[in-house]
């Protein structure tokens, strides 16, 4: 049983359409990821067994073997859990493979199979829609970033059951449309400070003493 699910990988602030080929077999239980995961893909293996078995979905012990192509290029994060999880299903027949055409999917997930939000969304959809994808089906935490990304059909899901079960039309997600003018005229002054700024230790310490008189 094979499938393909696609997703987008980071290289900075540049993504890179990566493809998730799955193969299902009988014989000894195996789960292999290959094409060069870094650490955090190689322990998606066991958040991804728990999560869909905490989904009341089967898990047959089958020989898995995953392909993250191409393959000439590292893989990091956990953004892979969710179209790795996806492509296993749709290889067992329990979501429907011809539901996922052009569509990208991006998430981290939890042992009970929540969906959680990950960071580099926006120059992940950017990619996304660069590349002609017409829906991006990701973490309910990142669906107002990325709805700023006009021209894509986003869908924010809470669980792997709720995304099963939407793949499946057994129900409707709602797509996500920002209100740019109302988001972008937001007073950050009283909610936001340097704490919800990732990295850029140097440039913060730097702000910081000249605020404080030191120039």
């Amino acid at each position: 049983m094979i499938a393909n699910v696609k997703t987008i990988s980071l290289n900075g602030i540049d993504g890179n359409l990566v493809e998730v080929q799955t193969d299902i077999t009988g014989g000894l239980p195996t789960f292999e990821i290959v094409g060069l995961p870094d650490t955090s893909v190689r322990e998606s293996k066991e958040r991804i067994k728990s999560a869909i078995k905490n989904s009341e979905i089967e898990f047959a012990s089958r020989r898995i073997i995953i392909n993250l192509a191409p393959a000439s290029s590292k893989k990091e994060g956990t953004s892979y859990d969710l179209p790795i999880a996806v492509g296993i299903l749709a290889a067992l027949n329990e979501i429907m493979s011809t539901n996922l055409e052009n569509t990208i999917f991006i998430g981290e997930l939890s042992l009970d199979g929540k969906i959680n939000r990950v960071n580099g969304i926006l120059p992940m959809c950017i990619e996304a829609l660069n590349l002609g994808i017409k829906r991006v089906i990701l973490p309910k935490g990142n669906e107002r970033e990325a709805s700023i990304v006009k021209g894509l059909e986003i869908i924010g899901v809470k669980n792997l059951k709720e995304l099963v079960k939407y793949l499946n039309k057994e129900i409707e997600i709602e797509v996500i449309k920002a209100d740019i003018l109302k988001l972008f005229n937001k007073n950050y002054k009283e909610e936001i400070d340097f704490s919800e700024v990732k990295g850029q230790e140097n440039v913060k310490r730097a702000l910081e003493i000249a605020a404080a008189g030191r120039t």
